[in-house]
């Protein structure tokens, strides 16, 4: 069988592995064809007899075979090729293709069988179940069973993680192989953002503990850390210092000397924070178990400092402070995250996009809905970095 065969013969059992008929939901008769010129253009230039007369070899010898028919022209010219579905059965078995009825059970069976791990994974299964019910494409499977298990079996253990993890010695652990997850990564961490309670999808595998490098937290200001029995009197210190997340869970006290706590979200944003008045921390770009026992033991010890966070004016900004307060359970308030302080720099503003106007709505009912309907109204939103650059 040469290419034009299998091409028109695919072709034809895509369009009916897609339809009602598949799925036995169709109350009249369907028929699949296509016009030689859409798979093979060149067909239609008279100029190519070459294509022309392989593409008509092609649908005569699969006529032979009963494979298809064959509209044409009186000049010999097809203008449709018609699969014979009554032969499909023997068609998969010439191309050697698994037919899709196999591959949705096989789905449907290993879906099921992940079922029961944590809440996550149960929606997504669930989901995707459903899906193939209604023949749906299942979300980020990519016809290799193989490797949609391996994804299954990392969204069944990702949730346990309890302290920072190599990416590699977590794929090791997980799938026997150092390398393994990094193939998978992307579609991990999609079906993680879709269906978990991210802020931000680039985070959302350091939230869960997997890093690829050490993490880190920095703070600076006035304020007393006992670590190990050793006191740091960080009050005095011309810059920031920071804490390896191994160590967090060796910090004993912190002593504010000051009655303001401030968490930012940007680095450089923080760099530039010179405010004495201010206890900051920055999380790294993130805030996973470790970093949140931080904030948490800084707060039992702490309770009647007042704790803002400074983040960007935009959904994300608005997202990690929901998420930092509900994580955390230290009740936060925004600094500098309002409509006075959009006002104050409509010209360093960018424009929304379609995901900020749609991730904005679903924060409409929040009490950052004025704010919000602010920068809807007004197309705009505004990054830390622009307020340290003025």
């Amino acid at each position: 069988m040469n290419r034009f065969e299998k091409e028109i013969l695919n072709y034809l059992l895509d369009k009916y592995e897609s339809s009602r008929s598949f799925i036995g939901d169709n109350q009249k008769n369907q028929s699949f064809s296509v016009k030689p010129e859409k798979l093979f253009p060149s067909y239609a230039d008279s100029a190519d007899y070459e294509t022309y007369k392989n593409v008509s070899d092609a649908v005569s010898e699969m006529e032979k075979c009963k494979f298809v028919k064959a509209k044409r022209l009186k000049n010999g010219v097809i203008t449709a090729v018609i699969l014979c579905t009554e032969n499909i059965p023997e068609i998969y078995s010439v191309l050697k293709r698994i037919p899709k009825k196999d591959i949705n059970t096989e789905l449907a069976e290993l879906l099921n069988s992940f079922i029961g791990y944590n809440e996550l994974l149960d929606r997504y299964c669930c989901d995707q179940l459903a899906r193939l019910e209604n023949n749906k494409k299942v979300q980020q499977f990519d016809g290799d069973i193989d490797a949609y298990k391996q994804l299954l079996t990392v969204l069944s253990a990702i949730m346990n993680i309890e302290k920072e993890t190599y990416q590699r010695d977590f794929s090791a652990a997980v799938l026997h192989d150092s390398k393994a997850f990094e193939k998978i990564r992307n579609k991990v961490i999609s079906i993680l953002f879709s269906y978990g309670d991210f802020p931000e999808k680039e985070t959302v595998l350091e939230e869960l503990n997997i890093i690829r490098n050490p993490g880190h937290v920095y703070f600076k200001g006035s304020a007393e850390i006992e670590i190990g029995g050793q006191v740091l009197d960080i009050g005095g210190l011309s810059g920031d210092i920071g804490l390896s997340s191994s160590m967090l869970s060796d910090v004993d006290e912190i002593t504010l000397n000051t009655d303001k706590v401030i968490t930012i979200e940007n680095l450089t944003t923080f760099n530039h924070f010179n405010d004495k008045s201010y206890f900051a921390v920055y999380l790294g770009g993130y805030h996973n178990q470790d970093r949140r026992s931080f904030i948490q033991k800084l707060y039992e010890m702490n309770p009647n400092a007042a704790y803002y966070h400074f983040g960007d004016i935009d959904a994300g900004g608005f997202y990690i402070l929901l998420h930092l307060r509900r994580k955390t359970g230290v009740p936060f308030q925004p600094y500098k995250m309002d409509i006075s302080t959009l006002k104050d720099n409509l010209l360093y503003t960018k424009k929304l996009t379609d995901n900020d106007r749609t991730r904005l709505g679903n924060l409409l009912d929040s009490e950052f809905k004025d704010t919000i309907s602010f920068m809807l109204d007004n197309n705009c939103k505004l990054e830390q970095e622009t307020l340290d650059e003025k």
